[in-house]
């Protein structure tokens, strides 16, 4: 995709509302066609106008339609592969603690890092399987929560 001049990449910025707004349409169009076990086509024109298809597959356009989602709402989005390094603040941003929080949990052994120089660096594929193991267990603990309070009434 080319981008003009002026244009700033999403990850970077909050979408503006025409940007919500396409993102909002895009979702609706891939949503009414949705199936979970057959690809999806679209149409659309190429940079000299011409009709190209492209095909989806259920696994992509339903990751597409998440993406769409966020965007909609408003929400930056940004997408991380799962091999790439991620620096310590970097990590402690996706877990939405504070990087001193994150390198304790470095040090205690709870997410695997490797050392570059002097500086700590963190798989995402690791970061993401302890911060699902974590919501998990944050559920699991919510809904004894809730048991709990459900005898005492």
């Amino acid at each position: 995709m080319t981008l003009p001049a002026f244009a700033e990449k999403i990850g970077d910025r909050l979408p503006s509302a025409d940007e919500k707004a396409a993102a909002n349409q895009l979702r609706q169009i891939l949503a009414a066609r949705a199936t979970s076990d057959t690809d999806q086509s679209l149409r659309v024109l190429d940079d000299n106008g011409k009709p190209a298809e492209i095909v989806l597959a259920p696994a992509l356009s339903g990751l597409l339609m998440e993406l769409l989602r966020y965007i909609g709402q408003g929400d930056a989005v940004t997408l991380v592969p799962v091999s790439q390094m991620l620096t310590t603040q970097q990590a402690a941003d996706i877990l939405n603690v504070s990087r001193p929080f994150l390198i304790t949990l470095l040090e205690k052994g709870e997410i695997a890092h490797t050392m570059v120089g002097r500086h700590r660096r963190v798989r995402a594929e690791d970061l993401f399987a302890y911060k699902k193991a974590r919501d998990t267990k944050r559920s699991k603990a919510l809904s004894d929560l809730a048991e709990l309070d459900a005898e005492h009434l």
